[in-house]
């Protein structure tokens, strides 16, 4: 019904994964497999939604407490995650990241502590060290059958004085990791009886592959908390702008909002976000269950390739996104190395492991999100890369 297999050009577009790959490869001449953005347009339901309000001409101040948003992220956690949630508990922000950086800065204080699990989307690093608090982290573990969390590591850290807020990364960014219910409540309880805060980012929500489902945070929170998400990777509209969020507490949510309108002057919403998460949260399921059927493949492809190359890898396809999380350490390779390789040689560019932080150091991160046409092109080359430093 959808075609993921068409070619788009995004040069020229001032594209940050194609236009701009030079500013932390070095070389402009590369095929990108970078930052968490997808190579196809988005769903037509959302194009049209945009069109015809592009149509109407109008494109003045607006604002996102409105029934048809809020109703659409109600209905889509609804139907997509078995998940009711109270309108009145939504709240909107510019992006997922502006929205972690403003409650670190009001649920913690100058030179205290972010507990998070590691290795860790890099933004979350920047988050935290960029409000001057001190990152406190918390490695996962490699085991056979996937990624673990050590609740005695974690209760430690959380029990620690400047220990004030949990971000977690739900699914997790980069491993892939899917958290199972018993997991998030033991977290939950851990978080409660050490007095802190979760913020849950879960922008990964819809992009769980195996059998253990999504839990959104709000289904066993236990105290003060925030859940923040948004359509943008789903649905590939990071460039529209625009999250959204859950904060159950009145007066923390108020406080946010205070922030949002008063100090930054944020408020009033990019209207054009608006209408493509609507779109999307009322009409997109059928064009994102083809998407997910057609990343699974990607994934697929790329299991099959690594361990046919390579046997000794046995690379599993994570639980979710569609980023392949990719452990080289069996295969005893440079990191540097590789990179030189990949960059200058390949010409194909991957991120290192290391962007994640130093358990990050041995793997690559390979962005899935495209036609497979150009996957192919990509894993070939990481493939001969392996090759050439072995």
């Amino acid at each position: 019904m959808f075609d993921f297999s068409k070619v788009i050009d995004r040069h020229g577009t001032w594209c940050t994964q194609w236009d701009y790959v030079a500013d932390r490869f070095g070389c402009a001449d590369l095929l990108p497999f970078t930052i968490s953005d997808m190579d196809f347009a988005t769903a037509p339901c959302i194009l049209e939604a945009l069109n015809q309000r592009l149509t109407h001409g109008v494109l003045g101040y607006s604002r996102w407490k409105n029934e048809e948003f809020l109703g659409a992220i109600s209905h889509w956690f609804l139907t997509r995650h078995h998940t009711p949630i109270d309108p009145q508990s939504v709240v909107y922000g510019p992006s997922v990241i502006y929205m972690v950086s403003e409650l670190i800065r009001q649920w913690s204080n100058v030179g205290e502590g972010v507990v998070m699990h590691t290795p860790a989307y890099d933004a979350f690093y920047k988050a935290i060290e960029g409000n001057q608090r001190t990152v406190l982290p918390v490695a996962l573990e490699k085991r056979s059958n996937g990624w673990y969390c050590d609740m005695a590591k974690l209760e430690a850290t959380l029990a620690r004085p400047e220990s004030k807020i949990l971000l977690l990364c739900s699914p997790q960014n980069p491993t892939g990791k899917v958290w199972t219910r018993d997991e998030l409540e033991t977290m939950a309880e851990l978080c409660h009886r050490h007095n802190v805060r979760v913020i849950s980012d879960e922008i990964h929500m819809d992009m769980v592959w195996g059998e253990q489902p999504h839990i959104p945070w709000s289904n066993v929170a236990r105290s003060h908390w925030a859940l923040l998400t948004s359509g943008s990777k789903s649905f590939n509209i990071p460039a529209l702008t625009g999250a959204y969020g859950i904060i159950e507490d009145e007066t923390c949510r108020e406080r946010y909002l205070s922030a949002l309108k008063g100090r930054d002057g944020l408020s009033s919403p990019a209207v054009l976000a608006l209408t493509a998460h609507i779109a999307a949260y009322q009409d997109g399921a059928d064009w994102l269950d083809g998407l997910r059927d057609y990343l699974r493949e990607n994934l697929n492809f790329i299991a099959q390739s690594l361990n046919t190359a390579f046997p000794e890898l046995n690379w599993q396809v994570p639980q979710s996104t569609y980023l392949a999380w990719i452990d080289l350490r069996p295969l005893n390779i440079d990191d540097k190395a590789l990179q030189d390789v990949l960059i200058h040689q390949e010409k194909v560019a991957i991120m290192p492991g290391g962007t994640y932080g130093q358990e990050g150091q041995g793997f690559v991160r390979l962005n899935a999100g495209c036609p497979r046409a150009k996957l192919e092109k990509g894993v070939a080359g990481l493939i001969n890369a392996i090759r050439a430093v072995r």
